[in-house]
């Protein structure tokens, strides 16, 4: 028997809202440096705080890069905040699996639909590349994520529960 590790670093889009984000809290900071330059001295010190208050806090949390490292049916997802930060985002193990699918595939419809469950998505966020959405059985109850993986960790999660992977 052979292990499998397998690490995958998928890069997270940066969404419509956090661009949006992005440029209000730049011509912010932008708007309190020119009044305090041209209105008020008073603001000058406002706009240096908020500057720096987004640059260390709000601008890394909007680029982010998720990696997973699959080991032998253990799946650990990290994010990977502006190349620079690393934070544990969760753990899995594949024994807790209840079912995999296609991110569109009707075999979630059950799960997924009318039950107000929350869907933690670790995915590029770009439609063209394909993903994966796990249903999983932990402790504190049912848990639903989106990954991108590639051919292999499918093949290898489907030769660990082939009954509970559906390709279609």
């Amino acid at each position: 028997m052979s292990d499998l590790y397998r690490e995958i670093l998928v890069k997270r889009e940066m969404p419509a809202s956090a661009r949006i984000l992005k440029g209000a809290l730049i011509g912010l900071v932008v708007l309190c440096l020119l009044g305090g330059i041209m209105v008020t001295p008073l603001l000058l010190p406002v706009g240096v705080v908020l500057g720096v208050v987004f640059w260390i806090f709000v601008l890394p949390k909007l680029d982010v890069e998720y990696e997973y490292l699959y080991v032998n049916g253990e799946l650990d997802i990290d994010a990977i905040y502006s190349r620079q930060k690393r934070k544990r985002i969760a753990s899995y193990d594949m024994q807790e699996l209840e079912l995999m699918a296609p991110t569109k595939s009707h075999a979630l419809d059950s799960y997924v639909n009318g039950q107000g469950v929350k869907i933690k998505d670790f995915t590029s966020g770009r439609p063209d590349q394909k993903s994966y959405t796990l249903v999983l059985n932990k402790e504190k109850g049912r848990e639903i994520i989106q990954v991108e993986f590639d051919d292999v960790v499918v093949n290898d999660i489907r030769r660990i529960s082939p009954r509970k992977v559906n390709l279609f």
